[in-house]
Order: C-alpha cells, then structure tokens, then sequence
C-alpha cells in the first residue's frame, strides 16, 4: 500500500548501515540503498524530524552453539557509514539483537519526542528491518517502510518482507515519495 499520510511526529529509523553491514553481498547494490536513506536523513532533518541510526554490535547472549561466521569482525564493523551524514541531532541506538527495540532505549526515545510513526529502512531486509518494523508495530507506532531503501543477503526472503509483511504492518513506498510527504 502506497503511503498516504505522516504523522506530524514521525521518526526516520535507520538499520544497521554500518560498515560491517554494507560489506555484505546484498540483493541490491548496499551503496544505493546507503544514498536513499540518506537522502531521507536530510529530509527528515530539514523538517525537523528525529533521525535514529541504529547500529549491531554482536549476537544476543545465551546462544553459544553456533560460531561467529568468518571469526572476529573488523575492528571498525559496526561504525556507522558515513554517507548518512551524522548530525549531533541523530540518535544512535546500539543492540544485541535483530530488532531495534528489545534490549534497548529506543522506544523510550521516541515516546520522549512524542513520536507516532516511524519510517523504517535499512539492511537487512528479512532480519533487522523486519524486526524492528515488527516490533514498532506492536508497540502501536504507524510504520511505513521505505522498500527501495532496504536490501537483504537473500531474494526470496527481501521478497517474502516486502511483498508480505511489510504490507501487514503498516504502508510502504519508495523513499522519494516518503520524503515527499514530508511537504
């Protein structure tokens, strides 16, 4: 479903563009989908709107079976990209987990500013993404998802996101038109 309307008090959130991240073999070029949700970062600035970049620093705890893949990360893998532009505006949020929200102070954030929608992108599509807009909707936040400016390391399961829940959750649209309704 096209997106329609912004709550005056949307939040962009942005997942996991971070270099470790954006490394990865993804559907779609990483690269494009770092510029799109740039350009919404600016465009969420301009209006004035919370900007939240959110980064992932390791696994959630508990879970010893299974190895890290391909041994210890790079020691700059979860700094954040530096095509978003970091302002000292943004808020950054650092989690353990898929999604944003469990472990960490985001929903506490936005509530703060008196946030009622968010617009979620990022990587990956199927995982952090998909959780984190999952979880906003439970948390009753309107959630519109950016589907141009999310990617994932696997085709079906960006599909399965894009073309199934995502439209479940919420309205979705390109970033262009997002940034649109912005006015």
């Amino acid at each position: 479903m096209a997106a329609t309307t912004l709550d005056p008090t949307t939040a962009l959130v942005l997942v996991d563009l971070q270099k470790g991240i954006t490394a990865l073999p993804t559907v779609h070029p990483a690269q494009e989908i770092v510029a799109r949700s740039a350009e919404l970062a600016g465009a969420f600035r301009a209006h004035g709107l919370p900007v939240i970049l959110v980064r992932v620093t390791g696994g959630a705890p508990g879970r010893t079976e299974a190895p890290a893949r391909g041994g210890q990360p790079p020691a700059d893998w979860a700094e954040l990209v530096p095509e978003l532009g970091r302002e000292d505006s943004d808020i950054v949020v650092t989690k353990q987990q898929w999604g944003a929200f469990y472990g960490t102070d985001l929903d506490l954030q936005l509530r703060r500013r008196g946030v009622t929608q968010v617009v979620v992108a990022g990587i990956a599509t199927s995982i952090g993404v998909e959780s984190t807009a999952r979880a906003a909707h439970e948390h009753g936040y309107h959630v519109t998802v950016a589907v141009d400016a999310v990617t994932d390391m696997d085709a079906d399961a960006h599909r399965n996101s894009v073309e199934k829940i995502f439209p479940r959750l919420g309205e979705t649209d390109t970033a262009a038109a997002i940034a649109e309704l912005l006015g």
